[in-house]
């Protein structure tokens, strides 16, 4: 007989694919109850043909992990038999070392179906498809049993679990049955008998019969091929009329009501967050419609504060020039005095010389200061053009602009699409948009030759960008995160934008990959970094340009203003000096003049200082008022900058809603599809197709719809593939030959009674067989013996009377006693033994029908054989075990002693299957070390 070597399952219960290797004398099987030890030897059961344990059957589990095959692979070894012969090896005339059995299971006509195959050597599963001739079971049976797997044999190994004391149940007589069967002389009695029926067959004068009966028979079988084919396509007629009347629409209702409900639920999904999109956008639109008002409210404050602040500096200039007059008209007082306390009668010419000298200076002083003039009229201009929301441009720009204009031609700058979100990046905005500034977009790319004709007239410096797009969402943490474009820009711009990281410093900057930049400037691109900042007041883009333009404006007006001031009054102090020179030179006289003038200095000096008082209290006043345009400038920024943050805010808000709209609007058809698909599928459902057991049965063949028209498909197929027999008369000559064919039977039945007198020569050959019978029996009382020995257990066998005659070899029996600890000896199955004795009663009996010293090896299931043994008859069974040639594949729950171990070459650990997951954890391996 063989043993096993190792064994492959493919979706055998919970076990998805997994490989266990068997190649030991004795492999211990070791788990926690459920775990899936029995599992593993009925899959072995399964693979040896052979019934599975208990009431399970091959079916269960294959059931288990719903696949619809599963595959059985098993590597035995092929060993040449001592004695040679005819049969030099058991699977003959396969004579490789190993050879692979294989269990192909699949479902057939709704019920599963098993299949097995023989191979030669060790062959893969991907490979059997295309090399295995598949057997039958009753074929594949015969193999096994020629390779010494009797039905006996597989008796034995189909004992279940808890079950290895059942042959000391048996009766003498089945006993010594069993003994005949394992060894091969049961089938050796049944073959003498058949081959004396044979014998008389073929010494027989009815060969011309015989013949005419074969002819007969090959009629038979071709007429009943062809009833079979007419049978086939009549059920592949049915089964497609039946799927697609009853069990079609059926699945596709119940797919679509389940379909539909699933829909129905993503559907109220939908319409929830749509609700909720809605609510955030009327939130949205009052907290706009709020800082709309803010910003008008904050607008109208700051031109409230700025015609105030324009009103006080008209007064306090009224005020500064009243006082300047009277300190210039006093002023003149001085000169006077000054002319008259000096000495009179100087050099005339020298005089002449200084006063030439005075109307030089006051001439240039005369032209400097109208250039100042000039420059704080256009200072006014831009700072007034900012106030009112304009920017001016440089001159080239509003003529390139001017131009576009003329020509009709829609443009806008970048500069008026850009606005910047966040204030702490504006400088770094500026920076790296500078050369942009001024890039032209037209509003139709149709426009592009006329606009670039005025651009090359112009001599236009800056793009002209024909191609705009909306900008893509922003990358986080980059340059673009904190811009945002009124309208459509050109794609390089958001490229650029998009690649350049904001960082705080270079240091952090040194650990990013690619373009970055600092708040005030720092830019490193690919040929390195250095810093193109932009000063405030030169910003260009958004409401922080205006705001920090109008500021530098500002205080670029202040310090002119004060010049200007400053040179008028030189320039008056030195016309007043020239006039007095002049006048001195004329021959007035001063001291007179200072006479008759007293009254009039008196009164100016008086009138001085409330002039003064009164300009100090306007510049008070002026500067309050300047204080609170400022803060109203503040909050009107302030206020223009969060209305278009909520603006964006409400684009957003658009565009969600108009996103779950969208899904509303699908969901919506989706479940109008489904439902007149639901509608349409139960108007053709027939009558008392619905029932829960119709239902139930459907679901359990087809998971849906698909599958039952891939059946259909299938079967459809077939008929067209198929060459079918149509005609029905073939039903009726098939019986007709079949009964002309029983007749035949019949005479040549009656003829074979007249050849009796072959028995003769079969019942001496069976004489001459008796002998042999004996020395089995003996050789089978030495097996028992010697491994009663090894377990230190008496064993006392009574051999039967064996003659050639059918009663005598009915009625004979194989009768054993045992003696446990020199206790007497007891039987079989009297009662007086325990369940630990009677344990290894039976494996004494079970081990000593492998021990065949003509066909050794072989391997036996031995489920929980140390269930009620102690430590001490652990270790003798343990013993006696290592000591056989057989193979041993032995279960045991873990929770027994470790002397179990002692005796196994391999251990295998079964792992249960844990919950939520679809397949069960890999069997655990532990080979024994072998010292060298």
């Amino acid at each position: 007989m063989f043993q096993m070597k190792s064994v492959e399952m493919v979706h055998w219960d919970y076990w998805q694919r997994l490989t266990v290797p068997l190649d030991a004398q004795i492999v211990t099987i070791i788990g926690p109850n459920g775990s899936g030890k029995t599992t593993l030897l009925d899959a072995l059961r399964t693979l040896l043909a052979i019934k599975c344990s208990g009431k399970r059957d091959y079916k269960r589990y294959v059931r288990n992990n719903r696949e619809p095959f599963a595959y059985l692979r098993g590597v035995v070894d092929n060993p040449r038999r001592l004695d040679g012969g005819l049969y030099p090896t058991p699977f003959f005339p396969l004579t490789a070392p190993e050879v692979t059995l294989v269990c192909r299971i699949k479902k057939q006509g709704g019920d599963w179906v098993r299949h097995y195959a023989v191979l030669e050597g060790d062959a893969p599963l991907e490979a059997l498809e295309a090399s295995a001739q598949w057997l039958g079971v009753h074929e594949y049976r015969r193999r096994l049993e020629a390779a010494g797997l009797t039905a006996a044999v597989g008796e034995v190994l189909a004992l279940e679990q808890g079950d290895t004391d059942k042959l000391t149940e048996y009766s003498p007589r089945q006993l010594l049955d069993l003994v005949f069967q394992v060894f091969g002389d049961k089938d050796v009695l049944v073959n003498y008998q058949r081959a004396g029926e044979e014998q008389k067959a073929t010494e027989s004068e009815l060969s011309a019969l015989s013949a005419q009966l074969e002819q007969q028979s090959v009629r038979v079988e071709a007429m009943r091929l062809r009833a079979d084919r007419h049978l086939e396509w009549r059920r592949l007629q049915d089964s497609i009329r039946v799927l697609q009347d009853e069990a079609l629409p059926v699945l596709a209702w119940l797919d679509t009501r389940g379909e539909l409900a699933e829909r129905w639920q993503g559907y109220r999904v939908s319409l929830s967050a749509l609700g909720k999109a809605r609510d955030e956008q009327r939130g949205t639109l009052a907290l706009m419609a709020t800082l709309n008002e803010a910003e008008r409210s904050a607008q109208a404050a700051r031109d409230s504060a700025e015609a105030r602040r324009g009103a006080v500096q008209q007064a306090f200039m009224a005020a500064r020039d009243a006082v300047k007059e009277v300190e210039g008209r006093l002023k003149e007082r001085d000169r006077l005095q000054a002319l008259a306390d000096s000495a009179y009668g100087d050099d005339a010419a020298a005089l002449a010389g200084k006063l030439s000298t005075l109307r030089a200076d006051a001439a240039a002083l005369r032209d400097a200061l109208r250039d100042r003039q000039e420059r704080r009229r256009t200072l006014g201009e831009r700072l007034s053009a900012l106030e009112a929301g304009r920017a001016r441009a440089p001159e080239d720009v509003r003529t390139m602009r001017a131009a576009l204009d003329e020509a009709g031609i829609r443009h806008a700058m970048l500069s008026d699409l850009v606005e910047v979100t966040d204030p702490a990046w504006q400088g770094a905005v500026e920076a790296l948009l500078r050369p942009s500034r001024h890039v032209v977009l037209l509003g139709d790319a149709a426009d592009r030759r006329a606009a670039w004709a005025i651009g090359e007239k112009l001599r236009y410096r800056h793009f002209i960008v024909p191609d705009c797009e909306d900008a893509p969402r922003a990358r986080a943490g980059s340059l673009a995160e904190v811009v945002r474009f009124a309208g459509p820009v050109p794609a390089w711009l958001s490229q650029q934008l998009n690649r350049v990281a904001r960082v705080e410093d270079a240091r952090e900057g040194a650990g990013v990959d690619g373009d970055w930049i600092t708040r005030d400037g720092y830019y490193r691109e690919r040929r390195g970094a250095r810093h193109i900042g932009v000063p405030a007041h030169d910003y260009a883009f958004g409401e922080a340009a205006r705001q920090a333009s109008q500021t530098a404006l500002s205080q670029q007006l202040t310090v002119l203003n004060r010049e200007i001031l400053d040179a008028e009054a030189r320039h008056a102090e030195l016309q007043r000096e020239a006039a007095s020179l002049a006048e001195y030179l004329g021959g007035m006289d001063a001291i007179r003049m200072l006479d008759a003038r007293a009254e009039e200095f008196a009164a100016l000096d008086a009138q001085l200082a409330g002039l003064r008082e009164e300009a100090a209290r306007q510049g008070a006043l002026l500067a309050e008022a300047g204080a609170d345009k400022d803060a109203a400038e503040a909050r009107f920024a302030d206020a223009r900058l969060a209305h278009d943050r909520v603006c964006q805010r409400e684009h957003e808000s658009l565009t969600r809603i108009d996103q779950r709209g969208a899904e509303v609007a699908l969901a919506r058809r989706q479940i109008r599809r489904l439902t007149a698909d639901a509608r349409q599928w139960q108007g053709k459902l027939p009558e008392g197709a619905c029932t829960p057991e119709r239902v139930a049965e459907l679901e359990e063949r087809f998971e849906s719809a698909a599958e039952a028209r891939h059946e259909i498909a299938y079967l459809e197929e077939r008929l067209a593939a198929g060459d079918w027999e149509t005609d029905p008369t073939v039903l009726e000559l098939r019986n007709k030959l079949a009964d002309d064919m029983a007749q035949l039977e019949g005479e040549r039945s009656r003829r074979e009674g007249e050849l009796v007198r072959a028995s003769t020569l079969t019942d001496d050959a069976r004489g001459a067989y008796i002998n042999k019978l004996k020395a089995t029996v003996r050789a089978y009382g030495r097996n028992v013996k010697r491994l009663g020995e090894l377990a230190g257990i008496g064993v006392e066998v009574e051999l039967p009377q064996l003659s050639n005659d059918d009663t005598v070899l009915a009625q004979a029996g194989l009768v054993l006693r045992f003696d446990f600890d020199h206790k007497g000896m007891t039987g079989m199955n009297d009662g007086e033994g325990s369940g630990g004795q009677q344990v290894m009663k039976s494996l004494i009996l079970l081990i000593g029908l492998m021990m065949d010293e003509a066909n050794p090896s072989g391997f036996v299931f031995i489920d929980e054989p140390f269930a009620h043994l102690d430590i001490f008859n652990i270790d003798r069974v343990a013993g006696f075990l290592k000591a056989t040639e057989a193979q041993y594949l032995i279960t045991t729950p873990n929770t027994h002693n470790i002397n179990i171990f002692a005796p196994s070459d391999l251990t295998l650990a079964t792992r249960k299957k844990r919950p939520g997951e679809t397949w069960a954890p890999p069997i655990l391996q532990a080979r024994r070390r072998l010292d060298a």
